[in-house]
């Protein structure tokens, strides 16, 4: 018998049966933070599952198998072209506009198909940091020079962060470079004008179908988050054709499909249902299409299995420790309306740590500065929550680890609290 590891498990149990032994359960702040858990799992659910993370995971199939590996090393790779790899990691929020957790899977797929560490890890901070509308609605809530601040600082941090995640681990950036040069030139099947295509339309149905609705009823911004389904059908649909066309998909299957989601359009007021069962029969049509559909299936499945219980376990960690937007978990709000109050280093600081562990919905981490603001917090910590909490989460943390490992994974968040940090209390001085 393995004495070490039955010690181990004796202590698991030990530890697990103390626990539930001495639940606090009727303790009315124990109660509702357990509320909270489930609440923030419910709307994570509704909101952002069927929406955000399952067209996310089909990006992450798609480049797995559409996107060969030597083309990912040449623009990506850690031999590529510096400012072309970090320019495009760095602004690529811009175009996304997605939450900490959305980005996850289309990170997870560039870094598995060779990117370097440090445009991928530009790519993952800035994917949910640069939010135009995000940017623009700050600008008008909490004043220009913040919005300023905050987008200069989220690009410059996505580069900076990016270089110094690279320099430290530059020894495993030569080993993916000498692999890279070993690799064969790859057939392409198809002319790269239409995999841009490809990958253009599902970016759309993404970002157009989370379109979140301005603070105002009126201008540009209002009308296309008016258009928002509009855009998204009509992207889907051109979608569908090229599946079609250029990957094979059988026709009858997708006509079936498109008349069943219009249906399912006049039936259900709630768009996330007919989204649904678009992605169903997208799953249906990979499962049961040729050997490349089946690849992307195969491949949209792994990243699934392996990003997804990470993200429910930390959605509900993090709704049981910090509550949902003006609702408590299980640690005061008080308590930390008192910590960032002013504008000294251990504010800055704080404001750091709990945005990098709290779940930032796209847009929702404004009206919460907003209220925190209101309660004394200093410019100087609103900046750093804004710097750290979008791109951030332990959801997201957890997801990290499992792809770059635990290493890699607490220097990137180390780095991203520290100058969130620096960079706040500057702020706040000036």
């Amino acid at each position: 018998m393995e004495w070490k590891k039955e010690i181990k498990i004796f202590i698991y149990l030990a530890v697990a049966f103390i626990l539930f032994y001495n639940l606090p359960i009727g303790n009315q702040r124990f109660d509702g933070a357990i509320f909270e858990a489930l609440e923030l799992m419910k709307w994570y659910a509704q909101e952002h599952v069927i929406l955000c993370l399952l067209p996310a995971f089909y990006i992450a199939g798609a480049i797995g198998v559409f996107v060969s590996q030597n083309s990912v090393m040449k623009y990506l790779g850690p031999k590529a072209n510096k400012k072309m790899a970090y320019g495009v990691g760095s602004v690529s929020g811009s175009i996304l506009a997605v939450c900490s957790c959305t980005v996850l899977p289309i990170f997870t797929g560039i870094y598995m198909m060779g990117a370097g560490l440090g445009p991928a890890i530009a790519f993952l901070y800035s994917g949910p940091a640069i939010n135009v509308l995000a940017i623009i609605l700050s600008g008008k809530v909490l004043g220009i020079e913040i919005a300023v601040a905050r987008t200069v600082g989220a690009v410059s941090f996505a580069i900076v962060i990016g270089l110094i995640m690279a320099f430290i681990f530059r020894k495993e950036e030569i080993k993916k470079i000498e692999a890279a040069a070993e690799l064969p030139e790859p057939e392409t099947p198809r002319p790269l004008w239409q995999t841009i295509i490809f990958f253009g339309l599902m970016i759309i149905i993404l970002v157009f179908s989370n379109w979140a609705k301005p603070d105002t009823v009126e201008g540009f911004w209002f009308a296309v988050y008016s258009s928002k389904w509009i855009i998204t059908s009509v992207a889907a649909l051109i979608f569908g054709i090229v599946l079609a066309l250029w990957y094979k998909a059988n026709i009858i299957k997708l006509v079936a499909i498109a008349a069943i989601v219009a249906v399912s359009v006049f039936i259900f007021d709630n768009p996330s249902i007919p989204f649904g069962v678009a992605i169903l029969g997208l799953t249906y049509i990979t499962i049961t299409g040729n050997d490349e559909l089946k690849k992307w299936f195969e491949s949209t499945w792994t990243f699934a299995k392996q990003i997804m219980p990470l993200l429910f376990i930390g959605v509900l960690f993090a709704g049981f420790m910090l509550g949902r937007p003006g609702h408590e978990g299980i640690i005061p709000s008080v308590w930390i309306s008192d910590l960032v109050g002013g504008n000294s280093l251990f504010a800055n600081f704080i404001s750091s740590i709990i945005a990098a562990f709290m779940y930032f919905a796209t847009l929702t981490e404004v009206p919460i500065l907003q209220g925190l603001m209101g309660s004394g917090m200093g410019k100087g910590p609103a900046l750093a929550l804004l710097l750290a909490g979008p791109a951030l989460s332990l959801p997201s943390m957890l997801v990290i680890k499992s792809v770059i490992g635990t290493k890699k994974t607490v220097i990137y968040v180390s780095l991203v609290v520290f100058f969130s940090t620096i960079v706040g209390f500057i702020f706040g001085l000036i």
